[in-house]
C-alpha cells in the first residue's frame, strides 16, 4: 500500500510517498515560493539524484499537478499512476474543540478546518488548499485529516484551561491546544518500544527541540500535558518566540513603544526567543553556539536560558505525572546536540538521571544516552510527522 502525504505551508508544500509495506519512502520533496516569483519543485526519488523543476506554482493546486508528473515522471517518477496511491494523509494544523482524532476527509471536516481559520491563521487556509487540490487532483481518493492538536486534545480540563472567565472558553473555545503533536505522538510511543517500557502505563516526556521547541508529558502514550498553548507562542523559548512571559510586558510595551497589541505579537512570535536575547545575532542555535564559543555573553545568556526552560518544563512534567520513566529528545536540535543535552540532564540529577558521554555522542538515530544505572531511561529517538501521519492514514482505510 502507498500513501501519499502532505504538508502545506502558506507557501510550501512537502510531500512523501511511503511504502507502508516496509515503511520506505519512495519519493520525496518541496514545493517553495507557492504564489511568489521564482517558484520551484524540488523531487527526490529513493536512491536517485534529485530533480528540479522551475515552473510557476500560483497555488496549491498547480503545485499538486506538478507532484503528480513528478512522481509519475518517465524518467525521474516512481509510479505509473495515480491509481497507486491508495491515499493521502494532510497534516492539518487546527480543528478547534471539534475533532481530536485523526479523520477521513468530509464536507464536515473541511468545513471545520474553514472555521478555525482565525485559529490557525497561517497553517489551516494552506492545508485546506492542500486537501481541495489533492480532491481535484485524484477524484474519490480518500484524503484523511491528521491534527496537529490531536495529540494535546487528551489534556485533562486541569491542564488545558486558563485561568480567564469561562465565557471566552465557550464562545470562542479560547484553550490550551499544544502543537507538534504528530510529532509527540510519534516520539512518545517510539520511545515506549525502543526503551521496551510498559505500553499501558510508561511515564515519558518528550522534548521536540529545535526553531520551534516544546514539551509533552504523556503516560501510555496519551498525553497528560503540552507546553504550547493556544498558539505556538506558550512555553519554551524558542529560535524567534518568546515563550513564557508575564502578559502584561505586552501592555507595557504596546504604552511604552507606541504600538499597538498586534505589533508587539508579531515581535514576540518572530524577532524573540533566542534572536531577541542574543541582540540580534541569529535565531539558529548554531550560530549561538559559535556565537558563545567566541565569547559573546548574551549569546551565551540565551542559550542558558533555553536549557533552564527545558529542565523547568522536564521538573513540573514529572510532578505532574508524580514520576518518569524515560526522557526523549527529538528535532534539529534535540536529534543533534549533544552538548545541549548534556546540559540539560545536568540538572536532572535529582532524579537519578545520568548521562553516558559516550552513548551521547550520537546524531540521527534511535539511541539510548543515559548510564546503566541511570534511574531514568533517556533517549534520542528522530521524529518523523510524515511517518507518523502515513500510519494514521492506513489505519483510517
Amino acid at each position: 500500500m502507498k500513501i501519499l502525504v502532505i504538508n502545506c505551508g502558506s507557501s510550501s508544500l512537502k510531500y512523501q510517498l511511503i511504502d507502508m509495506d516496509d515503511e520506505s519512502v519512495i519519493a520525496k520533496g518541496l514545493c517553495e515560493r507557492i504564489g511568489i516569483d521564482g517558484s520551484k519543485l524540488t523531487h527526490q526519488p529513493a536512491g536517485k539524484d534529485k530533480f528540479v523543476v522551475e515552473k510557476a506554482m500560483p497555488n496549491h493546486t498547480v503545485a499538486i499537478e506538478l507532484v503528480m508528473d513528478a512522481l509519475q515522471d518517465p524518467e525521474h517518477g516512481v509510479i505509473k499512476s495515480t491509481e497507486e496511491i491508495a491515499a493521502v494523509g494532510h497534516r492539518v494544523l487546527h480543528a478547534g474543540t471539534t475533532y481530536s482524532e485523526s479523520i477521513i476527509v468530509n464536507e464536515d471536516v473541511k468545513r471545520v478546518i474553514r472555521e478555525c481559520f482565525d485559529l490557525g491563521p497561517l497553517h489551516n487556509p494552506a492545508n485546506l488548499m492542500g486537501i481541495e487540490a489533492c480532491e481535484a487532483a485524484m477524484p474519490g481518493k480518500p484524503n484523511v485529516a491528521v491534527w496537529d492538536t490531536g495529540f494535546g486534545m487528551a489534556m485533562p480540563e486541569k491542564a488545558y484551561l486558563y485561568a480567564i472567565p469561562r465565557e471566552y472558553y465557550e464562545k470562542y473555545s479560547i484553550r490550551r491546544y499544544g502543537f507538534h503533536g504528530t510529532s509527540h505522538m510519534f516520539v512518545s510511543g517510539e520511545a515506549i518500544k525502543f526503551g521496551g517500557l510498559d505500553p499501558e502505563k510508561a511515564k515519558v516526556i518528550v522534548c521536540h527541540l529545535g526553531n520551534g521547541a516544546s514539551v509533552s508529558a504523556s503516560i501510555g502514550g496519551r498525553c497528560v500535558d503540552t507546553s504550547m498553548g493556544l498558539t505556538p507562542l506558550e512555553g519554551l523559548i524558542m529560535g524567534t518566540r518568546s515563550g513564557d512571559i508575564d502578559p502584561a510586558v505586552v501592555q507595557f510595551i504596546c504604552n511604552k513603544e507606541g504600538k499597538d497589541v498586534n505589533e508587539v505579537l508579531n515581535i514576540l512570535n518572530k524577532k524573540s526567543g533566542v534572536l531577541g536575547m542574543s541582540g540580534g545575532i541569529s535565531s539558529d542555535f548554531r550560530d549561538i553556539e559559535n556565537a558563545k564559543k567566541e565569547g559573546n555573553h548574551l549569546a551565551e545568556v540565551a542559550l542558558d536560558a533555553f536549557i533552564y526552560r527545558v529542565a523547568k518544563y522536564i521538573g513540573a512534567y514529572t510532578a505532574a505525572m508524580n514520576g518518569v520513566d524515560a526522557i526523549a529528545f527529538t528535532a534539529g536540535v534535540g536529534e543533534n546536540d549533544k552538548a545541549g543535552r548534556k546540559a540539560i540532564c545536568d540538572y536532572l540529577g535529582y532524579l537519578g538521571v545520568k548521562i553516558d558521554d559516550a552513548a551521547n555522542d550520537v546524531r540521527g538515530k534511535n539511541a539510548v544516552i543515559s548510564a546503566p544505572d541511570s534511574k531514568v531511561k533517556v533517549m534520542l529517538i528522530p521524529t518523523n510527522e510524515e511517518l507518523a501521519i502515513a500510519r494514521e492514514t492506513k489505519r483510517l482505510i
